[in-house]
């Protein structure tokens, strides 16, 4: 499939939330990344609910959430009421992960996991055949605007091996410091979904920088 843009709106300009909602909605991108961090699991606070509730209030486009927070299992009905159409927990912070990602499931989200740099994609052999999204960090989670991390390509060319090899049905998500530099590699390494925040945002024209992205 063609590679899709989720448009991180850690990013955008919340005095004026709306007008970048419906800047992301007429645009060629995808889906709406919302990043929701709790300054336990990363270093960094970020929004909640009511801000999820608002932009799916005006999206037209589906929410592809990503809870960089400790014990996530207890608000996943929330996240469910909230307005997610994805919902993806760490590795890391998930003892029980088949039970999370069943949970997910049983809320009638999409389910994905999400792993830090440092975390190697093996620990996912007995779970990637349940998983319809695997997010590889590429930077280290927690800011925006941070550095790609390089060693990110053989790492997603590890991820699409075992994807293949368990016949899984998972699409590969990367997250952190995306841009037009290292889009067509990342495609070309086996990347489904790019999530893209201040490339977009804080570019001189968004739409213009999303077809780009799109095009590579």
């Amino acid at each position: 499939m063609a590679h899709l843009i989720s448009a991180s709106i850690l990013n955008a300009d919340f005095s004026n939330l709306k007008k970048e909602i419906d800047l992301i909605n007429v645009s060629r991108t995808d889906w709406f990344h919302l990043d929701i961090m709790d300054g336990v699991f990363v270093p960094n606070i970020s929004f909640g609910f009511p801000i999820i509730e608002q932009v799916k209030k005006y999206a037209q486009k589906p929410l592809d959430v990503h809870l960089m927070i400790i014990e996530p299992d207890k608000y996943i009905e929330q996240f469910k009421a909230a307005g997610a159409d994805i919902l993806t927990v760490h590795y890391e912070a998930c003892p029980h992960l088949h039970r999370t990602i069943q949970n997910i499931k049983a809320h009638g989200m999409k389910a994905g996991v999400s792993l830090n740099p440092h975390t190697p994609v093996s620990v996912l052999e007995d779970i990637i055949q349940d998983l319809d999204l695997v997010l590889i960090m590429t930077v280290n989670p927690g800011f925006g605007g941070q550095k790609f991390i390089s060693n990110s390509y053989n790492k997603i060319s590890r991820l699409k091996k075992l994807i293949i090899d368990k016949k899984s049905t998972a699409v590969i998500e990367v997250d952190g410091g995306v841009d037009l530099s290292n889009t067509r590699m990342l495609v070309d390494a086996g990347v489904d979904v790019l999530v893209v925040g201040s490339f977009i945002f804080k570019s001189d024209n968004p739409t213009t920088t999303i077809d780009a992205l799109k095009n590579a």
